[in-house]
């Protein structure tokens, strides 16, 4: 492939030639430019290409990219992207549905499923929970419901109902209320509750009955007499869910409610019919809940013909053979990249990254394509360096079918094994976007400007530190939450611990839920509104030891790659809260006091300074008929945001817009005697993102941007007393020199009296650690125990660690 004047974002019209039917890695420094030139050049015109042999009407369902800049591309085949995807996955994802192995099973149960006498033949839509001819009319599909429990409703049943026994019951007028229609009815008011008559009690908080009751005038509340209606507690609280706008009594409410498998379908999701037609015995429900090494013990013997029965029609047997040969077939290629503790019905929300990107690929892999490229982002991202081996054996697969694989990585394990490596730099944003190397990935070495070079073979120089010792000790006790089970831990305050494991071990789940909510729960903090994340707290025993001088934790910090916006009206200047100095500057010129114009005026969130055309979002999407709408720059204010007479105003020589245009390196040096933004400035380039423009709109931002951006943003802050930060691989989509940036910038928090902890693989970061806690032994089932705790040293030489022998490598290989 021959690409002549690429010059897509930061690409300074490059010309390169690549190879096809090889393994191509493309690398350099994050904001270098290597996605810029693989997905946004390659890939985007192979997608335009192929558009074009497509119908204009068609074209409109499917969702385009736009046209690359670039001259010429010769030699391009039909290509496929394999990106991270780190939104957030719907309920009703499941692995089953992701490798579309689901599909399969449907249809295996639907023309091979053994019936109950005279049942009627079922579609494989009702086989599925996703579907209206499948779903549980309870549940909607979903499997779980949000129903009142009796504890929640009355916690304390030695009180009486005058004294407020039923919790869940409004106050006030209306809660004095339905104490006097209860009170009419003929149900004693005084007694304590658990000494009401049992049927009585179902019925005050369960009841949809609401019988009308005749109340006498009260001279203490009432002048009058009324009817009044009876609610149940449950019905209360249905009530207020469903029909009150009020968020506060909305959010009491919800205290009485909690999640419970839907008793109606157990959990399934699926109608009562679908529940009786099996499959070697089991519904597919079962089937669901088995894991994927089980799954295919069941169905290999089904594979022959032979040993194939089905209850609905004779003839079928060819057919389940043929359906179970090709589902067996599928999860072999999964049970080869180590994902056999996966179970089909297991919920996408609570996958690892990790694990999410080997579904994809491996998926691919059985697709049967040949001669096209796949473009891969960092398919290493999330991965345990154990779990990567298995991973690059299907990439070879994929290139020995015939195909080419172009793989924008940072892992130099990944980089070695490639035929070719195309090195993008020196630097980021302005100061890369060029080609240092194309060629055999031995060349490189000689290559010095090159900072994949250094890491590559060795001559980048490791942060140079002894581990510090624990002030004190955070244990946890009784964790109990996916495939954690019972586990005790204890997590070492004033230091840096990193958390390792294969995926799938239990990291994200110990550190970024269980410790979280733990700790906000002990802290006495609101826990953020995470279906996912939400456990019995109570029984997870939490203490600190051997505290010492140190004060006892008093603030969490989380610390994830969720954006930090999801409009272009949020930019890199308003998280970080420097956008607000700057407007201030604006605002305190002469020309801006003497139109009487605030701060306000320089915001593109108000009226009265943005550009009217775009609203203040700098560009419009322009309608085509036919054809999907596509954005382009604002024909009023070309990009700029804010109405003319805004524009007029400058300080220092510029206006606002052209302020927000600056990168952070360059308005470092603009904003040097500010000290408000300078901070700010000094933390964005200390995590290694210089090349980002101020105004840079939250959804141009990678995940591990965003999350660097967090970082800075709490660097920047003077904070007294001892924080944790929770941190959820920080280091992903780094590259090396930026990972060793970042780490200097954790240890500084450190070293200011805080304690941070990080979910992590990449063996860098984990060699500068303090503290190294390593879950496993395996995934899933297998994991969820602490196999090593200690220095890195001590863990590398832990003969029962998957992690060890990778770390001791890496600390022999930094010597």
């Amino acid at each position: 492939m021959q690409v002549r004047g690429a010059a897509e974002n930061n690409l300074q019209n490059v010309d390169v030639d690549i190879p096809r039917d090889s393994f191509v890695a493309f690398t350099g420094v994050s904001g270098s430019g290597k996605s810029s030139l693989a997905f946004g050049t390659l890939y985007a015109e192979a997608q335009r290409r192929y558009f074009e042999s497509i119908a204009p009407y068609a074209r409109r369902l499917l969702q385009q990219v736009g046209a690359p800049h670039v001259a010429t591309i010769t030699g391009l085949p039909p290509a496929v992207a394999l990106q991270q995807r780190r939104g957030v996955a719907s309920s009703r994802s499941s692995v089953g549905t992701i490798t579309t192995l689901s599909n399969l099973l449907r249809m295996l149960f639907s023309r091979a499923g053994t019936y109950p006498a005279g049942a009627p033949h079922l579609e494989a839509e009702s086989f599925s929970p996703n579907t209206a001819a499948g779903a549980c009319r309870r549940c909607g599909g979903l499997g779980v419901i949000h129903d009142v429990t009796t504890e929640l409703m009355v916690p304390d049943p030695t009180l009486s109902i005058r004294a407020g026994a039923i919790a869940a019951w409004p106050g006030a007028w209306q809660g004095a209320n339905q104490r006097s229609i209860v009170n009419g009815l003929g149900i004693d008011i005084d007694a304590p509750w658990h000494t009401l008559k049992a049927k009585d009690r179902e019925w005050l908080l369960f009841t949809d009955e609401q019988p009308k009751v005749f109340i006498e005038p009260q001279a203490d509340r009432i002048d009058h007499s009324y009817k009044g209606k009876f609610w149940s507690a449950r019905k209360h609280i249905m009530h207020v869910l469903s029909d009150s706008q009020s968020q506060q009594m909305r959010e009491k409410a919800l205290r009485f409610t909690e999640s419970m498998s839907c008793r109606w379908c157990h959990g399934s999701g699926l109608r009562a019919d679908a529940m009786e037609v099996t499959v070697a015995g089991c519904t597919i429900a079962q089937i669901n809940d088995l894991s994927l090494r089980e799954v295919t013990a069941l169905l290999r013997p089904l594979t022959e013909p032979a040993n194939t029965t089905s209850g609905y029609l004779d003839g079928t047997a060819e057919v389940a053979a043929r359906i179970c040969a090709d589902l067996v077939a599928r999860i072999d290629v999964l049970l080869g990249v180590r994902l056999d503790y996966l179970n089909l019905g297991r919920r996408s929300t609570t996958l690892s990254p990790g694990e999410a990107q080997r579904l994809r690929i491996a998926t691919q892999l059985r697709s049967g394509l040949f001669g096209v490229v796949y473009v891969l982002d960092e398919p290493s991202a999330g991965l345990h360096p154990a779990d990567s081996e298995p991973l690059l054996d299907v990439l070879e697969q994929l290139k020995a079918s015939g195909n080419s694989l172009f793989v924008v990585e940072h892992d130099m394990g990944v980089v070695r094994r490639a035929d070719w490596i195309i090195d993008i730099g020196p630097a980021a944003g302005e100061g890369g976007g060029h080609v240092l190397y194309s060629g055999p990935v031995a060349g490189l070495e000689q290559v010095k400007e090159s900072l994949t070079g250094e890491y590559l073979f060795g001559r980048a120089k490791a942060l140079d530190r002894n581990p510090r010792q624990p002030a004190g000790w955070l244990r946890l006790s009784g964790v109990t939450r996916h495939n954690l089970r019972d586990l005790s831990v204890q997590i070492p305050m004033s230091v840096l611990t990193a958390v390792t494991g294969v995926s799938g071990s239990g990291k994200s789940t110990l550190v970024s839920q269980v410790l979280s909510e733990v700790v906000r729960h002990w802290l006495e903090v609101t826990p953020e509104q995470d279906e996912d994340a939400q456990f019995d707290v109570e029984m997870v025993s939490v203490g600190v030891t051997n505290v010492g001088d140190h004060e006892v934790i008093n603030r969490l910090v989380r610390v994830d790659q969720r954006p930090i916006g999801r409009t272009p009206r949020s930019t890199l200047a308003t998280y970080t809260g420097m956008f607000d100095v700057i407007r201030k500057l604006f605002a305190a010129t002469d020309e801006a006091k003497a139109r009487e114009w605030s701060a306000g005026r320089f915001s593109f969130n108000v009226a009265a300074g943005r550009c009217p055309t775009c609203q203040g979002n700098g560009f419009m999407e322009v309608e085509l008929l036919f054809l999907p709408g596509t954005y382009g720059p604002c024909p009023t204010c070309h990009g700029a945001r804010y109405n003319p007479q805004t524009l007029e105003v400058s300080w220092k020589g510029k206006n606002i817009a052209e302020v927000l245009g600056l990168s952070v390196d360059e308005a470092s040096i603009f904003f040097a005697d500010v000290p408000g933004a300078a901070r700010s400035l000094k933390a964005l380039r200390e995590v290694g993102l210089g090349y980002l423009r101020l105004g840079q709109p939250a959804t141009e931002l990678s995940g591990g941007e965003a999350q660097r951006i967090k970082i800075a943003t709490e660097l920047q802050r003077a904070r007294r007393g001892h924080s944790l930060y929770l941190l959820d691989e920080p280091t992903s989509g780094l590259h090396p020199a930026d990972v060793a940036l970042l780490m200097r910038q954790l240890h500084a928090l450190v070293d200011a009296g805080n304690t941070v902890v990080v979910v992590e693989h990449d063996l860098d970061a984990i060699a500068t650690a303090d503290w190294v806690i390593d879950l496993g032994p395996g995934g899933g089932d297998t994991g969820g125990k602490v196999i090593s705790t200690g220095t890195p040293r001590q863990v590398a030489a832990n003969g029962t660690s998957i992690t060890g022998p990778y770390l001791a490598r890496r600390l022999e290989f930094q010597e």
